[in-house]
C-alpha cells in the first residue's frame, strides 16, 4: 500500500491540517518546546483579536440615536501574525505534499 515515508508525511499531513493551532504536529516530531510556543502563539493572536475587535453592534447614544463603534487601529497587529503564521501553516501542508509526492519515486 503505502511506503513507510508516504505513511510518515500523510501522518504529519493530517496532524497539520486538523491540530495546527494546537502544535500537534510539533509535538508528534518530537518539537514539544515548539507546540507550546505555537499553543501560546495562536492563543494570543485570537485573544487579542477578540479583544480589540469592536463589537459589531451598535449602541445607543444620549440623543437616542444610533451609533457605530468605531474599529480599534491596534486589532491590524494581532491580524498580521495571523496571516503570517496561516502563511507558514500552508507553506508546511505544501511541503509535506511534496515530500509524499517524492516518496513515490
Amino acid at each position: 500500500m503505502f511506503r513507510k515515508e508516504e505513511k510518515k508525511a500523510l501522518t504529519r499531513l493530517a496532524l497539520l491540517s486538523i491540530g495546527w493551532p494546537a502544535g500537534l504536529d510539533r509535538f508528534y516530531e518530537g518539537k514539544a518546546r515548539d507546540g507550546i510556543l505555537s499553543i501560546i502563539g495562536w492563543c494570543l493572536v485570537f485573544g487579542s483579536i477578540m479583544l480589540l475587535a469592536p463589537c459589531p453592534s451598535t449602541f445607543q447614544g444620549g440623543s437616542g440615536v444610533s451609533e457605530m463603534i468605531p474599529p480599534n487601529p491596534f486589532v491590524i497587529i494581532p491580524l498580521a501574525f495571523g496571516v503570517v503564521g496561516a502563511v507558514l501553516v500552508l507553506r508546511k501542508a505544501f511541503h509535506l505534499l511534496r515530500q509524499f509526492e517524492q516518496a513515490g519515486d
